[in-house]
């Protein structure tokens, strides 16, 4: 009896998802589909894997039995998978790109996109998200974002750094005044991360001396401090590249607010040599000291 390695990577699928929607999410296919799979499986083995609950899917015995050698076998996948991907194929091929939010839509997209304008035979995918993509598995090739990296197997290195200041808009500055630490900036209001964020690099001077200052609101995403900062409600700890742009938006003489934060570059060790990420990789790198050259995160 022959098994593909679909149905088994099936059953990997639904043991850590714990139900078929979730296994059709993971692996980009439909609900209906997982579930005939997994009913063609059992017939070919005689044997049931899954325990049907209204809950979701409970492996039996017999699946967790399977589970570390169907591991084995996907990490053998994994592996032949990565070695095809990183043949030295030049200046072309499929690069897989993720990022966070603005830093991919702002910063990062604008790199790739040049890049691939002076390589045609690059075709460049990106995909901005929350989520930690599993490089192991090829859910991306390069994964750009702040802090280290905690997956195994993999090469991460700095590309660049992102200033950061607190900025005001011309209309706030009129109805307020500038903000001044040495009194808590007593009168003034400001727009923070949300409180789940912690203790972040970024607005950690900011906190210590606007300890007076009203926070208007918590929000998760740089754009909605943007927002906030360009309609002239509250100031906002920025980054340079986005706040020096806004042409109503003016940086304070805080130094307190400002920080400087490394951007990171990780990726599979296997890949490491592989020309189109190494070229496109090092274009980064240059395109981010482009940035450092125009902007001057002292002024």
């Amino acid at each position: 009896m022959s098994i593909d390695w679909d149905d088994l990577e099936t059953v990997l699928a639904i043991v850590r998802g714990g139900s078929l929607s979730a296994a059709a999410r993971a692996m980009g296919t439909t609900q209906p589909t997982i579930g005939r799979r997994l009913d063609a499986l059992e017939r070919r083995l005689g044997a049931q894997l899954f325990e049907r609950e209204a809950g979701g899917m409970r492996p039996t015995p017999l699946a967790h039995s399977l589970l570390d050698g169907l591991e084995r076998m996907e990490a053998g996948a994994q592996a032949i998978q990565r070695q095809v991907a990183a043949r030295d194929t030049g200046l072309s091929g499929e690069i897989l790109v993720t990022s966070l939010d603005w830093l991919g839509d702002e910063v990062i997209a604008p790199m790739l996109a040049r890049f691939a304008s002076r390589h045609p035979g690059v075709l460049i995918e990106l995909v901005n998200d929350t989520r930690v993509f599993n490089l192991a598995r090829r859910e991306a090739d390069l994964a750009f974002r702040f802090g280290a990296f905690a997956q195994d197997n993999l090469v991460d290195r700095p590309v660049g750094n992102v200033a950061y200041a607190l900025y005001a808009s011309t209309d706030y500055l009129q109805r307020h005044g500038t903000p001044d630490p040495a009194d808590g900036m007593a009168g003034h209001q400001v727009v923070l991360l949300d409180r789940a964020a912690g203790d972040v690099p970024h607005e950690s001077g900011l906190r210590g001396v606007a300890h007076r200052a009203r926070t208007v609101l918590h929000g998760n995403g740089l754009r909605t401090h943007l927002a906030v900062a360009r309609e002239g409600i509250a100031m906002a700890v920025l980054p340079c590249l986005l706040g020096d742009r806004e042409a109503g938006l003016h940086r304070m003489p805080v130094a307190e607010a400002r920080s400087v934060r490394a951007v990171r570059v990780g990726y599979h060790a296997d890949m490491r040599d592989t020309p189109r990420l190494r070229a496109l990789i090092d274009f980064i790198v240059r395109e981010f000291e482009v940035i450092a050259a125009r902007l001057d995160p002292a002024g």
